[in-house]
């Protein structure tokens, strides 16, 4: 195992450091119904940029593109933001073994602004955050997790990526790194051929399990 100063874990936000898929399902799914006429909305955009979502299912939409915007910034500032069983613990292991960490989310600012109102103390498990902002293209493009290792001067083989979206997993698998994903959205059997290991939390992670491939 090459040393830990050279290498980093990069993590999704919604689903992995958070267990907030739940109630987005319910918000989309509304939206779904109220513009759409579609149902299980919730799912089908599961991993997608707000962005990414106008362009695919609300195009020349203008009015209701802002409606939803408006509602979701408010959807958002009233989340419950709990965080997945075991991942500060996990999170404090890692920094305590000298692995460089950092968020990746497609997540806005002003999202990001409410979770911080909620757990000030997130910002100081991250060595890095990069929000939607800092990127060009979006999940499945790997840039995301690319500019992560950029950032740490990394490599793929010494980079894990921790996500739960297929967008996500497809992301981290094109960017060359070790992909870890959660089961917080997609069954073990959706996402068994979309990662190299599979964990349904972070209970009882630690650096060794995590860097010796011991899943």
């Amino acid at each position: 195992m090459k040393s830990a100063e050279r290498m980093a874990a990069l993590f999704d936000f919604d689903g992995v450091i958070m267990d907030t898929e739940g109630q987005y399902s319910i918000f989309w799914d509304e939206q779904g119904k109220k513009y759409l006429n579609e149902d299980d909305f919730g799912r089908r955009i599961k991993g997608q940029t707000l962005q990414q979502i106008y362009d695919k299912h609300f195009v020349g939409m203008d009015k209701i593109q802002q409606q939803i915007t408006v509602d979701l910034n408010r959807f958002e500032s009233q989340m419950n933001y709990d965080y997945l069983p075991g991942v500060e613990d996990f999170l404090k292991d890692l920094r305590q073994h000298g692995v460089k960490i950092a968020l990746v989310t497609s997540s806005n600012e002003q999202k990001m602004s409410a979770v911080y109102n909620v757990h000030p103390e997130l910002r100081e498990y991250f060595d890095r955050i990069l929000t939607a902002n800092d990127f060009t293209r979006s999940k499945p493009d790997p840039e995301c997790f690319l500019l992560g290792m950029e950032a740490f001067g990394t490599t793929p083989e010494n980079t894990f990526v921790f996500e739960d979206s297929f967008h996500g997993l497809q992301a981290g698998m094109s960017s060359g790194a070790t992909v870890v994903g959660v089961t917080t959205t997609n069954s073990r059997e959706a996402i068994g051929q979309k990662a190299h290991h599979i964990i349904d939390d972070f209970s009882g992670m630690t650096f060794e399990r995590v860097f010796h491939k011991e899943f």
